[in-house]
């Protein structure tokens, strides 16, 4: 039995359940986005996008600074994935969860926190006027491009780490070694062996943080200012400052054109080159660095991830602390529960930290099972896969304020419902996963499904006893 006549077989018996992300989708992604656009687009405005200059410079920025931030994070990220890949050390479960901690923090907060570590009132910019003397703050990056790039690398380089890294760490070592046994070098042996068996996972790596460097919202607004505009912060300004709805939509419906592209071009390349791959535990793969070369190589990314890492947050816990003059001071913590009563804003500080894990809670279990469902429908050979997996990244590439005004606009009786803030993380989250478990499902190979359906069992049960350990 060949492998497209397994799955057409198991197809007949595929569980309903697997259409359920489709139609998680279709509802909460296409309808409002597409009544938005509906109500807002114009031929006008598609007019307006090709003809000002202001808009092409904006389309372009958005293009090479996502390109830019992407070739830096992994230049920082592979380097750093490759010794948590092949090298166990004190502490590497401490630092794995560190690496974490910019990706899940908000976007506002990151950029306040470069602010907080590379502003003018910094404690970096203290120390170096104190220390020298000198009359202005030596470092300058406010509204440059500079920190809108490290804020972005700051924040993207745990999608290497454990994307590129998980999967680099779960390769069999013994293909390396045969390869160095046959007279290989090291090097050789990496773009030769490893590159191209780790490539599956570099490219979702690459293709993610691009998409989020390519509508980076939070980050840019903040840090950039309107000198660097990017299309997500363009649609912002155009729906809030300028009341242009139409432009908006046009700026929306082209970078939902482009994300969709970029995301069929790279299914097409995955289906071309995906390869059944020989599977260890991590646990098998890692060895002690012995040399003086691997201590001190290790030493050095352990600490300079530290410094990158902990520098921007802890600045920012730095500067709650300290007045405008530099003295110590507990009034903005003594501010926290003191906000005025009548406030529309005020939210108790406890409440909103459970409201927080509430909906993160949620959204991992809700996100987990849609990701999961998602990416066992796209391992199936069909006509349709092409088109379905750049469909499952669009909310990726869609833009939040457009959808935000769609979800008004559509689900107007959810709109104090926190029913409807969970749907949107969940929709932003759940292409996460599946760009995390594709992966490795493609690498299983399909002769271990093959054989325990010939034995009889259901698809349920392969799943279960062959997929998912």
């Amino acid at each position: 039995m060949n492998k497209r006549d397994f799955w057409r077989k198991q197809a007949k018996r595929w569980p309903i359940i697997l259409l359920l992300p489709l139609l998680f989708l279709l509802v909460f992604f296409f309808y409002p986005l597409g009544n938005i656009l509906r109500l807002s687009l114009t031929a006008e405005a598609v007019k307006a996008l090709v003809i000002r200059p202001s808009f092409r410079h904006v389309i372009w920025f958005t293009v090479w600074q996502a390109l830019l931030s992407t070739g830096l994070t992994l230049l920082l990220g592979l380097p750093v994935a490759y010794f948590f890949a092949r090298y166990e050390f004190r502490g590497k479960t401490v630092l794995r969860a560190i690496t974490t901690i910019p990706f899940v923090m908000p976007t506002v907060v990151v950029a306040v926190a470069f602010r907080a570590l590379l502003g003018a009132n910094g404690p970096l910019n203290r120390l170096l006027v104190g220390l020298f003397g000198l009359a202005t703050p030596p470092i300058q990056l406010e509204q440059t491009l500079t920190i809108i790039l490290l804020a972005h690398v700051f924040y993207n380089v745990t999608v290497v780490v454990r994307l590129v890294g998980g999967f680099w760490g779960n390769l069999n070592p013994r293909l390396v070694e045969a390869a160095q046994t046959l007279g290989a070098s090291p090097r050789r042996a990496f773009w030769e062996v490893t590159l191209p068996l780790i490539r599956p996972s570099l490219i979702s790596a690459a293709l993610l943080i691009y998409l989020f460097t390519f509508t980076s919202f939070g980050v840019v607004l903040i840090l950039g200012g309107p000198a660097f505009s990017t299309i997500e912060t363009e649609i912002y300004r155009q729906y809030i400052t300028f009341l242009r709805p139409d432009v908006a939509g046009a700026l929306s419906l082209l970078q939902i054109i482009f994300t969709f592209g970029l995301m069929w071009l790279y299914a097409r390349w995955q289906q071309d080159t995906a390869v059944s791959l020989d599977f260890r535990p991590a646990e098998s793969s890692l060895k002690q660095a012995k040399t003086s070369y691997e201590k001190i190589a290790l030493g050095g990314m352990v600490v300079g991830l530290l410094l990158f890492l902990l520098a921007p947050l802890l600045a920012l816990v730095w500067q709650s602390f300290v007045d405008r003059d530099g003295q110590f001071t507990l009034a903005y913590y003594q501010a926290l529960p003191t906000l005025r009563r009548d406030s529309i804003v005020f939210i108790p500080p406890l409440v909103a930290l459970r409201n927080s894990l509430g909906y993160a809670l949620l959204t991992v279990i809700v996100a987990g099972v849609l990701g999961l469902l998602t990416a066992t429908l796209l391992i199936r050979p069909s006509r349709w896969r092409s088109w379905l997996d750049p469909i499952f990244m669009l909310p990726l590439g869609a833009s939040a304020v457009t959808l935000g005004f769609g979800y008004v606009v559509t689900f107007r009786w959810l709109r104090t419902s926190p029913l409807l803030v969970l749907i949107a993380h969940v929709l932003v989250a759940f292409p996460f996963v599946v760009r995390t478990l594709l992966p490795v499902l493609q690498g299983i190979k399909p002769s271990l499904r093959e054989a325990a359906a010939v034995l009889g069992a259901s698809p349920g049960r392969v799943w279960r006893e062959v997929d998912l350990p």
